[in-house]
């Protein structure tokens, strides 16, 4: 597997990438090689009053490689110039990455920030697996909180295509995690599932594929809001990772759409991982 790391040369970003945790779970998942990425705004030049990002870039860059490669992945580095989501979705599909991963906040007054609004854009857009890894909030020299990223996921569903797509990451997110709680959000504004189609018989089918594979799973039917309620659940069980589709397509039309997802990248204590549609299908 190849992914991809966005960085913004924050120290928010260092503290991903230089996170032995965080590395320590993507080559328990299986990636192999990743490739640094960091976006260029359009309108910063070299020439700009205390511009002096070049050279910290490639020091940082230097860096961020040597640390990554001790830990025994392939690097590679990409400078690209452009709107950061779009370039980062860009290089992702150019080299076939399966997961890209972006820090949560950061706050580098001079190089391109990755944090905040671009993580909902790619919240919105990404073309692979988006792992948003959460750094301590109000933190002068912020750390990756430093538990093992899937050791206890946090699986929402609605049931719909995109939904059992997310579902279908723990074949290899299996080989790092432990525990796992399956939600299911019923809303009263939007249609009901089938009467054959009980919520809690379904997540428990979806639980005894996990229990196979030996990771103790626990299942819950809820009803309210469904970010209100997937974060609600987050406090409640305090998994290390939430588990999402991007953008849902069932009957239930409002229970895994973009925005709730997007809620879910601004408001989550913890990590959070979404996956989107299959766009070849």
């Amino acid at each position: 597997m190849k992914a991809i790391c966005a960085t913004d040369l924050s120290a928010a970003s260092e503290a991903t990438i230089e996170s032995e945790t965080c590395l320590e779970c993507l080559g328990r998942i299986g990636v192999e090689e990743i490739h640094l990425v960091t976006v260029i705004p359009s309108n910063v030049h070299a020439g700009m009053p205390g511009m002096d990002f070049e050279e910290r870039r490639e020091q940082a860059l230097s860096r961020y490689r040597r640390v990554i490669e001790e830990a025994g992945f392939d690097v590679e580095a990409h400078v690209v110039r452009g709107t950061p989501h779009r370039r980062i979705n860009g290089v992702a599909e150019a080299v076939g990455a399966s997961l890209t991963v972006v820090g949560s906040r950061g706050k580098s007054p001079l190089e391109n920030r990755i944090i905040g609004s671009t993580a909902r854009n790619l919240a919105r857009t990404t073309v692979v697996p988006l792992l948003v890894n959460r750094i301590e909030r109000e933190a002068d020299d912020p750390a990756v909180v430093r538990e093992h990223l899937f050791r206890r996921m946090l699986y929402a569903t609605d049931f719909s295509e995109n939904a059992e797509r997310a579902f279908e990451a723990f074949s290899y997110l299996r080989h790092a995690t432990q525990e796992a709680t399956l939600v299911h959000v019923e809303t009263p504004k939007d249609p009901s599932l089938p009467d054959d189609a009980d919520p809690e018989a379904r997540l428990a089918d979806l639980a005894a594929q996990l229990e196979d594979w030996g990771i103790e799973t626990r299942t819950e039917v809820r009803s309210g809001d469904p970010a209100d309620e997937i974060l609600a659940a987050e406090a409640s069980y305090e998994p290390t990772t939430i588990l999402v589709g991007s953008r849902g397509h069932s009957r239930l039309r409002r229970l895994l759409l973009g925005s709730v997802s997007e809620d879910i990248v601004a408001q989550a204590s913890g990590n959070v991982m979404l996956v989107p549609p299959d766009r070849t299908a």
